[in-house]
């Protein structure tokens, strides 16, 4: 789907920004420069004529956004969790789109049940009501169940957005081209990869068996997590378009009248939802990926309750261990260290200064310190983190966008709840708990230990493998093929971690 139709597709999107009022909305909240506006405004005004008009009944941005997709939606949701980078105003506007988008027809949602399950509804459900919540993707719906008179949630995807979708990320792709070439600078953010990356977290997403593996895996995760809760997945219901979960009962979390109301202490459930994530991310490596207030409910008895598993995310061990420490250095305002975290993981090219890269990183952590989170501007925090990336060359990872993108919607959903809550001092005992448990001592001989049961695996292969490089060793020089360059260096420090891995096991063992 990659062509000229992408430029038009650019050229609309302007344009109903233009058109809605969305354009002058944004450059407002984002206090966009006086030149940057002048040359949007003359990009886009002689052509607004070719932009959505959306519904007139939406706020400007909401209204554009909409209109514009599915995609554009999803950055629109992530947006509403940051008041202090887009104003409360406009944050509120934008919650709109969490969940409650115009619905698709009754129609079509019984079409779609009766398609993915093979039965109408009327012979699997007692009741069917209207769609109660209507995101970018998809939307539900309450049922009873015929079987067992239980409530369910029915989730069903929207029609044709699997088009929609791949309509937007063809147009998103073009843009990053355009970038690159506009702004080699920009290279180092990587956006072609950044576009690629957010592609398969939404092909995913579309798949509704995948959500309903996701949700599986969680609920294994969490099951002694004091204070939360997952509705239960009904297999035999779900499909690819189709999944049917237990109904969870609640206040939604982003109506903070409604949870006062209820007698809810909103401080101790932005505590509670930052250090949930902070305890998934780093215990389990797995994630709730889409954390913000239209994914999340509270319970009468105060539990909070997730939904929707259509993102999640994953990261390996090393990369929380690196994440856990560089966390845990701002918490303790050792700068220094978490320069070298950096630079040992690659995140900062080796050819770049420590010393100035940990001063730089002072100036993100000092004026943050003792400050409760309504003192904070992240806006401007952004603004200087992203100097200081291009100032020392750092790449984006999208290994990393995932974790980074929820971090910054959790800690905004925090905020919404609690306005003072102070987010270093919420994850010191989480991220501090996860350093003692695994960087030290014992976690260094675990690690060993689980090299030598690895390792042991091959030990009957390794004589072989060692004689067959010897043999090749003392023929005669082939061609250089670019394959073998590393093949010996490999050899030797397999037998080296194994011989040292062996020690230390045997050690362990006595």
């Amino acid at each position: 789907m990659r062509g000229p139709h992408n430029i038009i597709r650019l050229i609309r999107t302007g344009a109903t920004l233009e058109r809605t009022g969305a354009m002058t909305v944004i450059l407002d909240a984002f206090e966009a420069p006086k030149l940057m506006r002048v040359v949007l405004r003359a990009l886009v005004w002689p052509v607004q004529w070719l932009g959505e008009k959306g519904d007139p009944s939406m706020p400007p941005a909401t209204r554009a956004l909409s209109a514009l997709g599915p995609a554009y939606i999803k950055f629109g949701q992530i947006l509403s969790t940051r008041p202090d980078v887009v104003g409360d105003e406009l944050a509120v506007h934008l919650r709109v789109l969490q969940d409650k988008l115009p619905p698709f027809s009754m129609v079509k949602a019984r079409e779609s049940v009766h398609d993915a399950l093979g039965l109408p509804v009327s012979e699997i459900f007692d009741s069917f009501s209207e769609s109660v919540a209507a995101a970018s993707i998809a939307q539900v719906h309450r049922a009873r169940l015929k079987t067992t008179g239980e409530d369910v949630a029915v989730k069903v995807l929207r029609p044709g957005i699997e088009r929609a979708f791949q309509r937007d990320i063809d147009a998103f792709y073009l843009a990053a081209d355009v970038i690159e070439f506009l702004s080699p600078a920009s290279r180092r953010l990587r956006p072609r990869d950044v576009i690629r990356h957010f592609e398969g977290v939404v092909q995913g997403e579309l798949d509704l068996r995948l959500e309903a593996a996701s949700a599986s895996e969680f609920a294994a995760n969490t099951k002694d997590d004091d204070g939360f809760r997952l509705p239960e997945v009904k297999w035999n219901l779900s499909g690819r378009r189709v999944m049917v979960m237990g109904w969870a009962e609640g206040v939604a979390l982003g109506d903070n009248a409604a949870l006062d109301a209820a007698g809810h202490d909103r401080h101790a459930l932005g505590e509670r939802v930052l250090q949930l994530f902070l305890s998934h991310a780093l215990r389990d490596g797995f994630f709730h990926a889409d954390m913000h207030q239209g994914n999340l409910k509270v319970a009468a008895n105060g539990d909070i309750i997730a939904y929707d598993f259509g993102i999640m995310g994953h990261i390996d061990e090393y990369t929380r261990r690196v994440y856990a420490e560089i966390l845990y250095g701002f918490i303790q305002r050792d700068y220094k260290r978490v320069a070298e975290v950096h630079f040992e993981a690659g995140y900062v090219p080796a050819d770049q200064d420590v010393d100035a890269f940990a001063r730089a990183l002072r100036v993100v952590g000092e004026p943050i310190f003792g400050m409760d989170a309504s003192q904070i501007s992240m806006g401007r925090l952004l603004s200087y983190l992203f100097e200081v990336t291009e100032r020392f060359g750092m790449e984006t990872r999208t290994e990393l966008i995932l974790l980074q993108r929820t971090m910054v919607v959790v800690e905004g959903v925090a905020r919404s709840l609690s306005p003072n809550l102070n987010i270093w001092d919420v994850a010191k005992p989480i991220v501090g708990d996860y350093i003692q448990q695994s960087i030290g001592p014992k976690a260094l001989a675990r690690d060993m230990a689980k090299t030598a049961r690895v390792l042991a695996r091959f030990g009957p292969r390794l004589p072989g493998m060692v004689e067959a490089a010897l043999v090749r060793q003392s023929l005669p020089p082939a061609p250089p093929r670019p394959q073998r360059r590393f093949w010996r260096p490999a050899l030797w420090l397999v037998g080296g971690v194994a011989l040292g891995a062996g020690g230390v096991a045997l050690a362990l063992s006595q």
